[in-house]
């Protein structure tokens, strides 16, 4: 029996709980909010769908009240104001992380064995913040952000390849922002062979700099921060932690010299299964690409800077 709580019933996390329900990755998934009804509702509508999509997963939605995630096996995080059209995700750092720590402190107090998720912005700083202020041991606290480029970046190739987005392979590694993310061109895969076997050098370049704005592209279209994406990349990562299935994702974790780099989170491929992070894998960088993901540590630790200047940690 599984149990996971999503906290923060806005797009993301209401998309997050459809999708996990949807898929029976848990048997309970409990949607938490502050404001007053939202969750209660957003969870009665996911399960008026239960007979039409043919899931058994209960979904039910609580105002504020953290005994009901008592238990809970995986707590995913997506509190906090999302991006307005030309806000950065840096900017949302002051006010999400006073929600996002309490968000965490909560969640402990009643599932003090759970593995925690982190979607909130700006998603780095927020998993080192949970990392810091929580105590936890380091497999358990799991940003969510490479998952979701990485996914951005697959849909990038299969658009130029023209081809079915499920036989391209591709990872996006480094800070989850539109300057820190870098998609990993030259290892990306179409059925096994190189993309550059079928694709220009210009044309590359061009699905690389779309994967690293493609949040904002739909910041733009939208007029808020996507959710579809966002929120199955949440479920994607707690399935695979429910399952055990050791699936290779890249996640935001603590580093301890890994790339050489310590004390910060950060974007890595990393094997997920019951324990959390199970196994960081270490890609060999080429010189420009080890340059490129010191450039964005460096940008992402300038943020946690931050957090202890405001005395977040």
């Amino acid at each position: 029996m599984a149990k996971v709580t999503v906290v923060g019933a806005g797009n993301v996390g209401a998309t997050c709980a459809n999708v996990l329900a949807v898929n029976e990755v848990a048997n309970e998934v409990v949607l938490l909010d502050v404001k007053e009804g939202v969750a209660e509702g957003k969870a009665m509508d996911i399960m008026q769908t239960a007979q039409l999509m043919g899931f058994d997963t209960v979904v039910t939605g609580t105002t504020n009240d953290y005994t009901l995630t008592a238990d809970s096996d995986v707590c995913v995080i997506t509190s906090g104001i999302p991006r307005k059209p030309g806000m950065t995700r840096e900017e949302l750092l002051g006010v999400n992380s006073g929600i996002v720590k309490s968000v965490a402190a909560n969640l402990l107090k009643y599932s003090p064995n759970t593995i925690i998720v982190v979607i909130s912005n700006p998603m780095d700083t927020m998993t080192y913040l949970s990392l810091k202020s929580l105590g936890l041991p380091k497999n358990r606290i799991i940003g969510m952000g490479g998952c979701l480029d990485s996914s951005r970046f697959k849909y990038f190739l299969s658009q130029a390849l023209g081809c079915n987005a499920n036989e391209v392979e591709g990872l996006v590694i480094g800070g989850h922002g539109d300057t820190t993310m870098i998609p990993l061109t030259r290892l990306a895969t179409y059925k096994g062979m190189p993309v550059a076997n079928f694709l220009s050098a210009e044309k590359i370049e061009e699905v690389k700099a779309s994967t690293m704005v493609g949040g904002a592209t739909l910041t733009k279209l939208l007029g808020t921060s996507a959710w579809m994406a966002p929120g199955a990349a949440g479920s994607f990562v707690v399935e695979s932690i429910l399952k055990d299935q050791k699936k290779m994702i890249t996640s935001c974790v603590a580093l301890d010299g890994e790339y050489g780099e310590s004390d910060i989170c950060i974007g890595v491929p990393v094997v997920l299964g019951r324990n959390g992070v199970e196994k960081i894998i270490e890609i060999e960088l080429t010189a420009e690409e080890k340059a490129a993901f010191k450039a964005s540590a460096d940008a992402v630790r300038s943020n946690n800077v931050v957090l202890k200047e405001i005395n977040a940690i």
